[in-house]
């Protein structure tokens, strides 16, 4: 448990969401965004190194840990549904300016959304992204490959293909509910565990995971194939963007990000020989690098990004 940390229940719509803050409320908020099959647990190591220079904010995303879970159907988890609780934890924790926003996973695909939405313009500061692309992005990364295959493309589209095996999987009606209710579920930390090269002691698999896992299929269901087959050319990032690479992502190759800088006018990417679970990992280097970027967003000395900004290619050094 992160120090003197303070835990709240926020209602939005048909849930409530569980959240946790810690560090003083006056100082920049950095705001956590949890992934797939995790909870804002996942964050506590990051967190707990930087709760004494900011205040530090993360909550379960609904149908996860002690937040409620809504009615098992894709309108329920779509991506705008999602956007309306981070709204509503922003309005309640976060009274005092931009946020600063970190995401891993399922987490960061969430935050691509809000660092390109209208409705956050203003509300943030940075984004932070780990392991997780905008699934508009991926569209039109995917789009653009099928359209004008080439000898470099083909093996891209591949590879990517081969590993994102478990979205297909996740939209089979019923199967991953049974698998994570299951076996799956019992395994799945010691799984992750020999996968990452965890300890036990770092591991922060909820007990809650088998529902929070069968429940979070319909993150995949209510949003990825959408997004796939119309993906928004105009998902422009409003803020400055801190992309975290993992070469060894098991489910994410790195040339999916390859053309990011089209649509974060603003970008700096760095690149970690490491897998996937890079809060669990990496906390004390994810620590260093997102304080180290917000310090330099609040001094100025990486740009903010302009109003009505169109994508082109403009980056900050690593």
């Amino acid at each position: 448990m992160i120090a003197e940390a303070r835990e709240y229940r926020v209602s939005s719509g048909d849930v409530e969401l569980a959240v946790v803050e810690a560090g003083d409320p006056t100082r920049p908020t950095l705001l956590f965004l949890h992934g797939y099959p995790d909870t804002k647990e996942v964050w506590e190591p990051v967190m707990s190194l930087l709760a004494a220079r900011y205040h530090v904010v993360a909550y379960d995303v609904r149908g996860a840990g002690h937040s409620t879970a809504p009615a098992p159907r894709a309108d329920s988890y779509r991506l705008e549904r999602l956007e309306d609780d981070l709204l509503t934890v922003l309005d309640a924790l976060a009274p005092y300016g931009p946020v600063h926003l970190v995401g891993h996973d399922w987490g960061s695909v969430q935050g691509w959304e809000f660092a390109t939405s209208p409705r956050l313009r203003g509300g943030l500061a940075s984004f932070t992204s780990v392991s997780g692309p905008c699934l508009d992005h991926v569209g039109l990364w995917l789009g653009e490959r099928l359209r004008h295959p080439t000898a470099a493309r083909l093996p891209q589209l591949l590879g990517q293909g081969l590993r994102s095996w478990y979205v297909y999987a996740l939209h089979t009606p019923r199967l991953p509910e049974a698998l994570w209710r299951g076996p799956l579920g019992r395994r799945w930390p010691a799984l992750r565990r020999s996968v990452e090269g965890l300890a036990a002691a770092d591991d922060r698999s909820s007990p809650t995971l088998p529902e929070d896992a069968a429940n979070g299929a319909w993150l995949y269901r209510a949003n990825v194939r959408e997004r796939m087959r119309h993906p928004r050319p105009d998902r422009i990032a409003t803020v400055p963007v801190q992309l975290v690479v993992p070469t060894r992502d098991p489910y994410l190759s790195p040339r999916l990000y390859d053309d990011l800088d089209r649509w974060a006018p603003v970008l700096r990417r760095r690149t970690v020989d490491a897998g996937h679970w890079l809060p669990l990992t990496r906390p004390a280097q994810l620590a260093d690098w997102i304080g180290e970027f917000v310090d330099a967003v609040r001094a100025g000395s990486i740009p903010s990004v302009s109003p009505g900004t169109t994508p082109a290619v403009r980056s900050v050094p690593h």
